[in-house]
C-alpha cells in the first residue's frame, strides 16, 4: 500500500496480550466510569465522528489534484506532503475512535458499520494517493536531496522519502498501486470475518465448573484452562477445541486466503518471498527471522526441561497439552486495578522519575477500558491518536497475569507518549519490531521488582514459575507461531492449497516438535491441533516473531539497566523509544549495543531460562 496512505488499521500497534480474558458482567463495568475510557478528546460524539468522516471523504478530490506537482520545486513537494500528512492524521483519529468502540462491544451494529465505513474510506484514500510513491521515485534521489537542502521543513518527511526510494524496486506503477489500494477493504475482510465468527456467530457451549454453568468461549477459555483440577482442564480443552474444530473448514478458508494474499502481493512487488516482503517494510533482514527460528530450535531441550519440571511440581503421572497453564504453585492473591497500577509504577522505578511521573499522570486519566463484558473483544491492546493520551484496552481478571498485562500495555503507552513528545507525526509511528521491546521490558522490570519483594520461598517459586511461563509463552510459543507462518507461506509459494485440515497437519507437527511428543515429554492430543484457528495474530502476516525477538531485547535492556546506578543504559534504552520511527529498528538496536542478527540475544534467553530452573530446583530441594 502507498506509504502516504493510512493502512486499514490504526497507526499505533494494537498489541494483543496472550489470551488472558474471561467474560464478566457488563454491569460492573458500567457502574464505574473510571474503568472505561473517555473518547471525547478524539470526538465529542458519534455525530462529530461522522461529520469528520464526511469531510475526509470530500477532501479526496483535492488530494488527487496534487498529482503532478511534487517535482516542481521544494516548496511544492513540501506543500503536497504536508497536505497528505494532515489527511493521515485525520484518518488516524477516525480509525482509532471506530476501532475502540467496536472492540468494547462487537455485537453493536453501529460499531461494525463504523469500522466498515473506515475500511471503505481507507481504500478510497489509498486509491486517491496511489500515484504519490511512483511520482516521488520519478523525481529521483539526487533531486530530492537538493529539495531537502533548499527547504528545511522537508526534514519531517525525510524518513518517508527514504523508505519510498528504498522500496522503489517493489513499487508498482501509479495505476496498479491505485487498484491495490482500492482493494484494501476486500483484502482485509478475512481477518474481520474471522473475528466476527469467533466473537459473535459461534455459539459457544457451557459446562459445569465448580458447581456453576460456565460458557467456554475464546475469552473464558483463557481463565479456565488454568484450573487446578486436571479433569476440569481437560473438559475445558475438549469443549473449546471441539467447538472450534466444527469450523475447521471455514477457518481454513479465511486463513488460507490471508496467506494467499500475502504470497500474491509479494510476487507482484517482486520480493523473493512473503516473509521478505513483510520484513522489508521495516528494514529488518530476513536473516533475523531465520536466526530466531534456528536458535529457538536449538533451545528446545531447555523448553523440554521446563515441561519436566512442571510435571514434577504438579505431581502428574504424565503431561498433556492441557497441563501447561495452571500455576506451578497455588497463590490465592487478588490484584485489583489500583494495586496493578501501584505495582507497575513501582516496577518502572529503574526507568527514572520522569518516566514514573508521566505514567502516573496517564494512569490518573480515563485512558483505559478495563473489565471484560459480553461482546467485548478478548485480549489487550494499546492505541493512540497523535497529540492525545494513549488508550489501553484490558480484560482485567484480578490475578497476577492481569498485573503483567497492564504493565505490558503501558509499556506501549509510554513508548507512544515518549515518541510523540520527541518526534513530529511523520516520524513518531514506531515499527512493531521496536514496539514489543517497550512492552516486554516493563514485564521484565515487574518480575524483577516482585522477586525482590518476595517474602517467602513459595512466593519466590511462584514468581519464578510465572517468569518461566512468560518465557515459554512469549519466546518459544511465538517462535513456534512464526515457524508456522513460514511453513504455510512456503506451502502456498510451492503451489500447495491450504485447507483447514492441511493447516491442522502443519500446526500439529510443530506442536509435537516444540513440546517433545516424540521424546515422551508431552502428549499432544490430535484434536488440540486445531489451535491455529484460535490465533488472530496469523492474519497480520509475519507479526508474531517480534514478540520473541522483543523478549530477547527486553531481557538485555532490563538486565543492563538493573545492573548499574549509571543512567547511561537507561537513557540509551529510552532514546530508542523516543526515536519512534525515525530510525531503522535493527540498526537502532545495534547502535544501542544489541545485534539482533546474531545468535547471542536468543542464546541469552535460553541461559536465563536455565538459570531460573536452577534456582527453582535449589528452592524446591530446601522445602
Amino acid at each position: 500500500m502507498p506509504r502516504f496512505a493510512l493502512p486499514t488499521a490504526p497507526r499505533r500497534p494494537l498489541v494483543m496480550a496472550l489470551w488472558l480474558c474471561l467474560s464478566l458482567s457488563a454491569g460492573a463495568q458500567a457502574a464505574d466510569p473510571a474503568l472505561t475510557w473517555d473518547l471525547t478528546p478524539i470526538y465529542a460524539s458519534d455525530n462529530a465522528w461522522d461529520a469528520a468522516r464526511q469531510a475526509a471523504l470530500a477532501e479526496l478530490p483535492a488530494l488527487s489534484a496534487l498529482r503532478g506537482t511534487l517535482g516542481r520545486d521544494a516548496a511544492s513537494l513540501r506543500t503536497a506532503l504536508d497536505r497528505i500528512s494532515a489527511a493521515n492524521q485525520r484518518m488516524e483519529r477516525l480509525w482509532v475512535y471506530a476501532y475502540a468502540l467496536q472492540s468494547t462491544d462487537n455485537r453493536e451494529r453501529r460499531h461494525q458499520e463504523r469500522v466498515g465505513l473506515m475500511g471503505q474510506l481507507s481504500g478510497q484514500l489509498g486509491a486517491a494517493l496511489a500515484w504519490v510513491e511512483p511520482e516521488i521515485q520519478q523525481i529521483g534521489a539526487q533531486r530530492l536531496a537538493q529539495f531537502q537542502r533548499q527547504d528545511a521543513d522537508l526534514a519531517r518527511h525525510a524518513t518517508r522519502l527514504h523508505h519510498v526510494l528504498r522500496l522503489q524496486p517493489h513499487t508498482l506503477g501509479a495505476e496498479a498501486e491505485s487498484v491495490v489500494a482500492a482493494l484494501a477493504p476486500v483484502r482485509g475482510a478475512t481477518a474481520q470475518a474471522r473475528g466476527l465468527l469467533v466473537d459473535v456467530d459461534i455459539r459457544w457451549p457451557s459446562i459445569t465448573i465448580d458447581g456453576k454453568p460456565e460458557k467456554i468461549d475464546d475469552t473464558s477459555y483463557g481463565r479456565w484452562r488454568q484450573h487446578p483440577d486436571r479433569a476440569v482442564r481437560k473438559h475445558v480443552f475438549d469443549t473449546f477445541f471441539g467447538q472450534l474444530g466444527q469450523f475447521e473448514s471455514t477457518f481454513g478458508i479465511t486463513l488460507g486466503t490471508a496467506v494467499q494474499d500475502n504470497v500474491v502481493m509479494a510476487q507482484l512487488r517482486k520480493h523473493p518471498s512473503a516473509v521478505a516482503a513483510s520484513l522489508a517494510a521495516d528494514e529488518v533482514p530476513e536473516s533475523v527471522y531465520r536466526t530466531l527460528v534456528a536458535e529457538t530450535r536449538k533451545g528446545l531441550p531447555t523448553l523440554h526441561r521446563y515441561f519436566r519440571l512442571r510435571q514434577q511440581m504438579l505431581k502428574l503421572p504424565d503431561l498433556h497439552y492441557y497441563d501447561i497453564y495452571p500455576a506451578l504453585l497455588k497463590r490465592d492473591v487478588s490484584y485489583g486495578v489500583d494495586e496493578a497500577k501501584r505495582l507497575t509504577l513501582a516496577a518502572v522505578q529503574p526507568l527514572g522519575a520522569p518516566y514514573q511521573q508521566q505514567l502516573q499522570r496517564l494512569l490518573g486519566q480515563r485512558t483505559m477500558h478495563v473489565l471484560p463484558a459480553e461482546g467485548k473483544s478478548g485480549g489487550a491492546y494499546q492505541t493512540s491518536v497523535y497529540g492525545e493520551s494513549p488508550l489501553v484496552f484490558l480484560n482485567h481478571q484480578n490475578d497476577y497475569d492481569s498485573v503483567s498485562t497492564l504493565a505490558h500495555e503501558w509499556g506501549h503507552g509510554m513508548h507512544t507518549a515518549l515518541a510523540n513528545a520527541s518526534q513530529p507525526f511523520e516520524k513518531a509511528s514506531y515499527p512493531l519490531f521496536i514496539a514489543e521491546i517497550a512492552a516486554i521490558t516493563n514485564e521484565v522490570l515487574l518480575s524483577q521488582h516482585m522477586l525482590a519483594q518476595a517474602k517467602s520461598p513459595d512466593e519466590k517459586l511462584y514468581l519464578l514459575g510465572h517468569e518461566l511461563e512468560r518465557l515459554r509463552g512469549t519466546y518459544f510459543r511465538q517462535t513456534m507461531f512464526a515457524e508456522f507462518e513460514l511453513r504455510t507461506h512456503d506451502a502456498v509459494q510451492a503451489g500447495e492449497s491450504l485447507s483447514g485440515k492441511r493447516l491442522t497437519e502443519i500446526y500439529c507437527g510443530l506442536l509435537k516438535d516444540y513440546h517433545g511428543d516424540a521424546q515422551g515429554v508431552m502428549k499432544i492430543d490430535p484434536q488440540y491441533c486445531q489451535e491455529w484457528a484460535f490465533i488472530p495474530h496469523f492474519y497480520r502476516g509475519f507479526y508474531v516473531y517480534q514478540y520473541a525477538t522483543s523478549m530477547a531485547a527486553a531481557q538485555f535492556f532490563a538486565d543492563r539497566i538493573a545492573s548499574t546506578s549509571d543512567a547511561t543504559p537507561r537513557e540509551t534504552y529510552l532514546n530508542v523509544l523516543r526515536a519512534g520511527g525515525s530510525q531503522a529498528p535493527v540498526a537502532a538496536l545495534k547502535r544501542a549495543g544489541l545485534d539482533m542478527d546474531s545468535p547471542a540475544p536468543y542464546q541469552a534467553v535460553i541461559r536465563r531460562m536455565n538459570a531460573i530452573m536452577d534456582e527453582m530446583e535449589r528452592l524446591l530441594a530446601q522445602r
